[in-house]
Formats: structure tokens, sequence, C-alpha cells
């Protein structure tokens, strides 16, 4: 879990107060700024609010500002849902069949229908072996014949 993450759970989890804490106007204007999508990082959101990126970046981490954020991203989240499971409906009636399959296979995972992990090994126990050579040193059959051999080359 990302730590973003999780200070995000831990303030949605946090008890609500009896006075909500107000979020600053030039704190909330740069959130919304990054909300609508007309600013892409923090430094040009404190830019356009007219104020410093650390001190932005400080009030972000505070929990009730935190708890904002969660709030408004579940709320964006919900509002595009609906347009995103239309555009999945119809990219799995799409000619190119790479895309159809593509989007059935995500499809059929959200419900809960997956094909089996390709990534099991099969072993084959019980099926008798050919030779099998100990190099551990530590024979468990005292009968076991060792075998002394010398690597030579052939040019000597």
């Amino acid at each position: 879990m990302s730590a973003l993450a999780r200070i995000t759970d831990e303030a949605l989890k946090a008890p609500v107060p009896d006075k909500i804490k107000p979020i600053p106007r030039k704190v909330r204007h740069a959130l919304n700024l990054m909300f609508r999508g007309e600013c892409r990082d923090i430094k040009a959101a404190a830019a356009q609010a007219k104020m410093s990126r650390e001190h932005l970046s400080r009030s972000l981490r505070m929990p009730h500002i935190q708890a904002f954020i969660a709030r408004e991203s579940r709320k964006t989240i919900a509002e595009h849902s609906i347009r995103a499971a239309s555009r999945l409906g119809e990219l799995v009636d799409a000619s190119s069949e790479h895309v159809s399959l593509d989007a059935s296979k995500h499809v059929l995972a959200i419900e809960g229908i997956r094909p089996p992990d390709q990534g099991q090994v099969s072993v084959n126990v019980g099926v008798s072996v050919g030779y099998v050579i100990d190099l551990s040193g530590n024979s468990a059959n005292p009968s076991a014949t060792v075998i002394d051999a010398r690597m030579t080359r052939d040019d000597e």
C-alpha cells in the first residue's frame, strides 16, 4: 500500500470532530485546479493559487485535507464510472479483434471469471528416473559405489 493511500485511509477512518476544520481558500483553489485537470502537479497548482509549493505540500499532509481529497476523489470516480462502463461495452464490440478480446477479458475479470494462472509448475511425482548422481557427499546408502575419476585432456 502506498503512503498516500495509507494516509487517505487513516483520514477517512478518523473520528469526525465536533467542528470541521475549514480548508483555506488558496488550498481549496489549488486542489480544484488539480481535480479539474488544469494543473498536473503541485508546483503548477501552487503557482496558479498564488502560494508557495512548500506550503501547499505541507497542507496536503494535514488529516482534514486528506479526508477532503479522499471524498472528492471518490466522488470523481463515481461520476466517471458510468461513462467508463459504457465505453468498455463499446470496446467489447470493437472492430479490432485484439481490442475486443482485451475488453471482454477485463469485463469477465471484473465479474470474477478468469482463466487459471499459467505460472503453475507440474511435478511428476512417482515417476522413476534413470541415473541419480548424489553430489552432496552424505550418502544415505552405505553400499553405494563411489567412482573416483580425474579429468584429463585429450592432447596430453
